[in-house]
């Protein structure tokens, strides 16, 4: 199965070389692998170029863009603009630059697509390191694709019509996988490190944006609430599920335009509630 690799990057000199000497060392090469430098003004683009040059499989590119922080949208964005280079593929992988693979992540993974026809989406976890241990960074269930490693199937990304670009891209991905009736896949046994801790810097506007994302996905304000509670709990942080519900109500009164159709909504909320009925 060719593999195609986009990784976006903004200043990530502190933590490309680690990145990128992981994906040097698998038993499964990717085809290819392309570095987007987005506006960096450290040696993010230098370091990948000195790979680039050293490995034809590994691309860089340059793209200008705002130096506005636009949580979700920037990234996706970032990620087309990659995808805008990419040779012909069979799965198609968004991955962080800050992130370090375990050696057989793709052999692995392509593994499990070859085994199962119905497989859209598949990664390994996130895990990040506390004193001398890697532990699991616990801001979602060990069954959620986490959005710095996300490999699809084309005929799933196609079918969902790609990334939608703003928050919560990461979440309605995996949704749409699931209209369509896709299956998605987490190994826990492909223990990946997240070298910078998700929420670094986080703001009431990261989580303002969450509430309106969970709008956008038509959760409607019961389940929004449930889970701005839920992440709430999990990042230790009482302000995000204020902020959450204040960016969903927002949205609803500004009639912010939405991620998913009416049907799809609906299967959203039907997935969602009977998630958290088989956990009572």
């Amino acid at each position: 199965m060719r593999i195609s690799i986009v990784v976006p990057a903004h200043n990530e000199a502190a933590h490309l070389k680690e990145c990128l000497n992981s994906f040097i060392k698998q038993t499964y090469l990717p085809n290819e692998l392309i570095v987007v430098d987005d506006n960096s003004t450290d040696d993010t683009f230098l370091i990948a170029q000195g790979f680039a040059q050293q490995h034809n499989w590994i691309k860089v590119v340059k793209r200008f863009s705002s130096d506005e922080h636009i949580p979700g949208k920037k990234v996706v964005d970032t990620f087309n603009f990659g995808l805008e280079h990419a040779s012909e593929y069979d799965l198609i992988g968004k991955f962080d630059a800050d992130i370090v693979l375990p050696n057989n992540y793709f052999e692995v993974i392509v593994n499990q697509f070859q085994a199962n026809w119905k497989l859209g989406m598949c990664s390994g976890l996130l895990f990040i390191k506390k004193g001398h241990k890697w532990v699991y960074e616990n801001i979602a269930d060990k069954n959620h694709i986490r959005g710095p490693i996300k490999l699809y199937h084309k005929a799933c990304f196609n079918k969902i019509g790609g990334l939608r670009a703003g928050i919560g891209w990461d979440t309605v991905d995996i949704l749409l996988a699931k209209f369509h009736d896709f299956e998605t896949l987490t190994l826990p046994d492909l223990l990946v490190k997240h070298l910078r801790p998700t929420g670094h810097g986080y703001s009431s506007k990261n989580y303002r944006a969450k509430g309106i994302a969970m709008y956008k996905m038509r959760y409607g304000l019961v389940l929004t609430k449930i889970a701005a509670l839920k992440m709430a709990w999990q990042t230790k942080s009482p302000s995000l599920y204020l902020f959450a519900i204040l960016g969903f109500i927002q949205s609803y009164l500004g009639q912010t335009s939405k991620y998913v159709t009416k049907k799809e909504g609906k299967f959203i909320r039907k997935y969602r509630w009977k998630g958290i009925k088989s956990k009572i």
